[in-house]
């Protein structure tokens, strides 16, 4: 997945930084509305994909939220993210090891550092969780 630009703030993107008193918090994932997110024009490999993001909750452990990018590929180095294909469909191929495609309902564990290609066949959209630091103990 590609990071955010460097003059674009968690802030600037969250939508909701703390969790309702009940400690759970609900968002349409399907019409969420995302804000833009710049792809390096050196990591497009083919075609002319746009991302787009937002930030659903965030804190010194982990990044929540939900990223879509249209049909084009980009090469990223990836962050320890957990996924979830919400709809579209995509190719992944890291440097190591065989292409994978996914998918609706599909789930993904990328390796922070992996060196991975997205090559987006109908506009995919996940929700994530990237982990930023060893959880405590």
């Amino acid at each position: 997945m590609p990071s955010a630009p460097a003059h674009t703030t968690p802030e600037a993107l969250m939508d909701h930084t703390v969790l309702p008193a009940s400690g759970v918090g609900i968002h349409h994932a399907d019409r969420h509305p995302l804000h833009p997110l710049p792809i390096d024009p050196a990591d497009v490999v083919a075609g002319d994909p746009r991302a787009s993001w937002t930030v659903l909750y965030e804190d010194d452990v982990v990044e929540r939220g939900l990223w879509q990018m249209t049909p084009g590929s980009a090469a990223g180095i990836e962050a320890d993210e957990m996924f979830a294909v919400l709809s579209g469909r995509a190719t992944i191929t890291p440097a190591e090891g065989p292409s994978l495609t996914v998918g609706p309902g599909d789930v993904g564990i990328m390796r922070a550092g992996t060196r991975a290609v997205w090559t987006v066949h109908e506009t995919l959209r996940k929700a994530y969780q990237i982990t930023k630091s060893p959880c405590p103990a």
